[in-house]
């Protein structure tokens, strides 16, 4: 909750919704999407001279919506090759920073989700947002019984929002697959899809809470709030408030390497041992979406980017480890088929494990060290490239749906880790959550789990 944001008028926000507001969405997106692929192909044709002042105002029009096209953007710019490489660097840097709704707009919406006398439910409510993001925003609460709450309140129409932008962005990237068909989107786009969909039930995300309360219950340094079920429906979340600040606060403030290695540890923890011990992950790991406690532990926030795998995944993940450990490419062709991906060369599974042991490299090296030990920033981006270059030569490949957000959350926490000049022993808390892999045992827990919690089934689940 790091977005600073102040009221604005209701004609504004009228203005955007509804009928006009959807026209003049489709009119700026569809103007966006050709520009993309008049921008492509001008890239295929060797005309480069304005690419990244193109790629700059790609990320300005993208950046002032509401809806899901600016997330979708940033997921694709975490897959090697995937578009092009000016697009990627921009893309990457967007965060959600939409213009919240004025107080009498809010004062409908929230009569209309708990009743016209919905503000006796509270001691006081908020009347200025305290966060805005691409879904909804956030209204600082408390109850009659003293306790202070955060309310996450939809945007109206989001559904239609989210299925124009998809369409938008769909467009844009079979454009693009015409014209460079090294990696096949398609599966990546359903799972993009299927997430979003997910992401405007917060009744789901209220449930999101609760499994991920459960499975974090024995680490104390990452604190969940609770939803406060009775004040949650589809689209409005009330959960506890918890007190901490943005990661770039607290690195402002120049904390000690102790402390930063603090909340390394406490991330880690956080994000992978839900995936080993439970088969879930957080897909969204960028910094808007936790805060950092006084001790340096962590809030985890904003549960709507969930994803559940089948055991078999995580078996995948596991053996690629070990097959990267141990330069076995029997058991790598074995497990990138657990995860998905369908006839695969011996040569493109070459290049696929480049890009494994960018992302396995800290776990397989049992000291203290920083996530990325070259000093040039642009390594990252010089694998990627290396990868897709290698993909194009072997005739491609298509990304299985499961592999998508686990893709990106390895690249967005290593971005995080850094950022926070974090130095650990990654290979030590790799086997402190992942040790006792059981593929059976995990099938066995995460049924228990979201048994308890009350997960809805997810949406295009292949379990």
């Amino acid at each position: 909750m790091n977005w600073s944001v102040s009221d604005v008028a209701d004609e504004r926000n009228i203005d955007n919704t509804g009928l006009f507001g959807e026209f003049r969405r489709m009119v700026r997106t569809s103007g966006t999407v050709g520009g993309i692929a008049a921008r492509i192909a001008g890239h295929k044709m060797g005309f480069r001279s304005n690419q990244s002042i193109h790629a700059e105002d790609l990320k300005s029009v993208l950046g002032g919506l509401k809806g899901p096209l600016m997330k979708g953007a940033q997921l694709l710019s975490t897959i090697p090759g995937a578009i092009p490489e000016e697009y990627a660097k921009e893309l990457a840097q967007l965060q959600a920073n939409a213009p919240p709704m004025g107080w009498n707009f809010v004062r409908r919406r929230m009569s209309a989700e708990l009743g016209p006398n919905w503000e006796r439910n509270f001691r006081s409510f908020n009347r200025e947002a305290s966060a805005a993001a691409s879904l909804g925003q956030v209204h600082r609460a408390v109850l009659p019984d003293g306790r202070e709450v955060a309310c996450k309140l939809q945007y109206p129409d989001m559904k239609s929002t989210v299925e124009s932008d998809l369409r938008q962005f769909r467009m844009a990237v079979g454009l693009f697959y015409k014209l460079d068909s090294t990696i096949c989107q398609d599966d990546v786009l359903d799972e993009l899809q299927d997430r979003l969909y997910e992401e405007l039930d917060y009744q789901r995300e209220a449930a999101n809470m609760r499994l991920y309360h459960l499975m974090l219950a024995e680490f104390p340094d990452v604190t969940v709030p609770r939803p406060i079920d009775s004040l949650c429906t589809q689209r409005l979340l009330t959960m506890e408030w918890v007190n901490g600040r943005g990661i770039q606060k607290v690195l402002d403030t120049n904390p000690t390497q102790e402390e930063r290695n603090r909340m390394a540890r406490a991330l880690f923890r956080a994000w992978y041992a839900p995936l080993y011990r439970y088969g879930v992950i957080h897909g969204d790991p960028h910094m808007g979406n936790f805060t950092v406690r006084d001790d340096y532990g962590i809030n985890l926030l904003d549960f709507g980017a969930i994803r559940i795998f089948p055991s078999r995944f995580v078996q995948g993940i596991i053996d690629l480890h070990k097959a990267i450990e141990t330069d076995d490419e029997d058991l790598a062709m074995h497990a990138y088929a657990a995860w998905g991906f369908v006839n695969l060369s011996r040569d493109t599974v070459r290049v696929l494990n480049e890009w494994a042991r960018f992302i396995y490299g800290p776990l397989l090296d049992d000291r203290e060290r920083f996530i990325q030990e070259d000093n040039d920033p642009q390594y990252g981006r010089a694998v990627a490239e290396r990868v897709y270059n290698g993909l194009k030569r072997t005739g491609g490949v298509q990304p299985p749906r499961e592999f998508v957000l686990v893709d990106r959350s390895a690249v967005g926490l290593g971005s995080v880790f850094l950022r926070l000049k974090a130095k650990v022993n990654w290979h030590q808390l790799f086997q402190e959550v992942a040790a006792d892999f059981n593929e059976a045992a995990l099938a066995h827990r995460q049924v228990d789990a979201l048994r308890e919690a009350r997960v809805p089934q997810p949406l295009g689940a292949r379990v």
